[in-house]
């Protein structure tokens, strides 16, 4: 498995998620910058995100991994960042699709939507899952135009 360079960031609602899944990229051997934040106390989830999104755009880490309550308003603060290619994933097979079709580089989670083995389960697929190129990559290079 390739180890990779990975900023991560959640509001509140995704915490404790981003916490197990720290230990578990630590744990495989991944470089890891923790963009917060740094507990359950009510935030802004922009304040965390746009930080994370913007890390990957300028090529500082390979990928991104962004979680909150939905993952929904996270995926949309990533995807105002030129470069990012956010998707939110909420089983292993949309994971999958998003590496493979999409080339996506920052994966959304919803801690309040899958439960916690499913999460893990999430990126250590889309982490091991490539980008397939061929007829998927004008697809990428126009949404990156």
């Amino acid at each position: 498995m390739k180890k990779f360079t990975i900023a991560i960031g959640s509001d509140h609602a995704g915490f404790a998620y981003k916490e197990k899944i720290k230990a578990l990229l630590l744990a495989e051997g991944h470089i890891l910058r923790d963009y917060g934040t740094t507990s359950e106390a009510s935030c802004d989830y922009p304040d965390f995100i746009r930080p994370v999104a913007e890390a990957v755009a300028r090529g500082e880490y390979e990928r991104g991994i962004v979680l909150g309550g939905s993952g929904n308003g996270e995926a949309i603060v990533a995807n105002r960042v030129r470069g990012v290619r956010c998707g939110l994933c909420w089983t292993e097979q949309v994971a999958i699709w998003n590496r493979s079709h999409n080339d996506g580089n920052v994966l959304s989670l919803g801690q309040r939507t899958i439960d916690e083995e499913t999460a893990l389960k999430i990126v250590k697929v889309w982490l091991d899952t490539p980008f397939e190129g061929g007829r998927h990559l004008p697809r990428i290079q126009k949404i990156d135009a």
